[in-house]
């Protein structure tokens, strides 16, 4: 009620029931995939994984606030911006901020590496450092680390040991390199004056990397 006067209104409205949507769907993705009262883990697969944590939380988490910011201070849909390897508007490249924001290049990425520590500390992490008991993995969810320790596994084990798999030496790589392909794709935003901002993602980027709760 209180934007219903502004020109940006419809815009809102428009995002919010996308990010509903969108969220609802993969809610329920995630519920078929992994039902309380059976383990499947035929259904597992880090692909599958990986669409849940797309549309599941980076449509409500992390992209939200920056489209917000961007209707009220009237970003534009697009603009010009120099192109990376020149400093002149003569060399120009045009920019869609929204798309750029929303897209696979930056938030998407963001919103997994986040996701991801979230299933490595619910897994490897003490009750005092995420405050509660993590049972990820007995509540049968579709995390990282039980896909990532499903494609190690080795049959004649009669099963998949997170440790002795390394698991957590594939998720420091991981980290590391999806960390580095942050920084460098955020780099290359070309800023112009009333347009995206690089600090908006570095801002994201910092409060994450390499937390422990």
């Amino acid at each position: 009620m209180n934007f219903r006067r502004e020109k940006y209104y419809v815009d809102l409205t428009d995002l919010f029931h996308v990010v509903t949507y969108l969220t609802e769907i993969d809610q329920l993705v995630d519920l078929i995939t992994a039902p309380e009262d059976s383990v499947d883990l035929d259904k597992f697969s880090l692909e599958r994984r990986h669409l849940i944590v797309i549309y599941k939380t980076v449509y409500y988490s992390f992209y939200p606030p920056v489209a917000l910011a961007m209707y009220m201070s009237d970003s534009p849909e697009s603009y010009n911006a120099p192109s990376p390897s020149s400093s002149s508007l003569s060399q120009s490249e045009t920019v869609h901020p929204y798309a750029l924001a929303q897209s696979i290049l930056i938030l998407i990425p963001l919103d997994e590496y986040f996701q991801i520590q979230d299933d490595w500390l619910n897994f490897s992490a003490t009750p005092e450092q995420i405050g509660k008991v993590g049972t990820d993995i007995v509540d049968n969810k579709c995390s990282w680390v039980i896909n990532t320790a499903l494609t190690l596994a080795i049959p004649s084990k009669g099963g998949c040991w997170i440790r002795e798999l390394k698991v957590g030496e594939r998720y420091a790589a991981y980290a590391e390199k999806v960390v580095g392909e942050l920084k460098e794709r955020i780099g290359k935003i070309q800023e112009v004056e009333g347009g995206l901002r690089r600090e908006v993602f570095e801002g994201f980027l910092g409060k994450i990397y390499r937390r422990c709760n």
